[in-house]
């Protein structure tokens, strides 16, 4: 391998994302604690002509939410996984090709498991 990457640099930095995305989620669950349709019981509770337009509003934002969290949960398992990988010595290493992944690649995206050549390759 000829080029040399910091470990612990990037041991630091997938920990600090790990934290943002566990605080994200965390954050998430707060905000929206109960199902989906738990909240819309309340439609005909409510007199005027807005709230079908408010509960459509409440819905798309949960919507919003759970499409975040998702999201959230997929970047924590990748975050988990490089962590792994820097302790079985895999960490940098491109699963397609072999060869070293370019360390500014891994400083934009420290998680990255392709070389920029295999990653715009598998994009098509």
């Amino acid at each position: 391998m000829s080029t040399q990457i910091d470990i612990e640099h990037f041991r630091a930095r997938l920990e600090e994302e790990r934290e943002k995305v566990q605080s994200a989620i965390d954050y998430l669950h707060k905000e929206n604690p109960g199902a989906p349709d738990e909240s819309s019981g309340d439609l005909a509770m409510g007199p005027g002509d807005n709230h079908l337009a408010d509960t459509a509003t409440e819905t798309v934002d949960r919507e919003i939410d759970y499409t975040l969290e998702e999201n959230s949960g997929n970047v924590l398992r990748e975050i988990e996984a490089a962590l792994k990988r820097i302790d079985d010595g895999t960490y940098g290493t491109c699963a397609a090709c072999g060869e070293p992944i370019e360390p500014e690649r891994l400083e934009h995206l420290p998680w990255a498991t392709l070389c920029a050549k295999d990653a715009r390759g598998s994009r098509g």
